[in-house]
């Protein structure tokens, strides 16, 4: 059964993430911009950094998937909250399902890895955003926020990185087994 990782990343942690666990699973690995088409691979893994409610180039690349040769979609998601959180990992799916069309989302299966942020290495836009979210949801009362607005509370302004390689072990053990 032939394998590919896809991945979308904007800073780096989900790249890691990917490039790493193609090493260990012996497959190839690319950028959701240079994928063509998928039509020969049976196992489609995607691994793709959490930016504004969705999966970084997850959208343009299930397009490009047959729901008929694909046999298997994993989507590996990384982001900045804490992945045991139930209702972040709610949100997450939730989010994500609404990029995959459904005869495939049926049959996608869901990982969540904490990934890491550096403000300095943010494009203008993306720091006004992250400045302009941070000033909303800190008014927030600390009971009505959720993982996600207090990862980014914790965070604002550093650079901080959650990467923990030796998670991927228990997807490598899960994918193959």
């Amino acid at each position: 059964m032939e394998t590919v990782i896809v991945y979308g990343s904007c800073y780096g942690t989900a790249k890691i993430y990917a490039e790493t666990l193609a090493e260990q699973m012996k497959c190839k690995v690319l950028p959701y911009d240079k994928v063509k088409e998928t039509d020969g691979y049976e196992t489609i893994i995607y691994v793709g950094g959490l930016y504004a409610g969705g999966v970084r180039g997850m959208a343009k690349t299930v397009k490009k998937i047959s729901t008929v040769k694909c046999k298997r979609f994993v989507v590996i998601t990384v982001g900045l909250a804490d992945p045991d959180d139930e209702k972040n990992v709610k949100n997450i799916r939730k989010a994500a399902l609404r990029q995959i069309p459904k005869p495939l989302a049926d049959r996608t299966e869901f990982y969540h890895l904490r990934g890491g942020i550096d403000y300095e290495k943010l494009s203008f836009k993306h720091r006004m955003m992250m400045k302009m979210l941070y000033e909303q949801v800190k008014k927030q009362p600390v009971g009505e926020q959720d993982a996600d607005t207090r990862a980014m509370i914790e965070t604002y302004g550093q650079k901080v990185s959650f990467v923990d390689l030796a998670c991927l072990d228990n997807i490598v053990k899960k994918l193959e087994g």
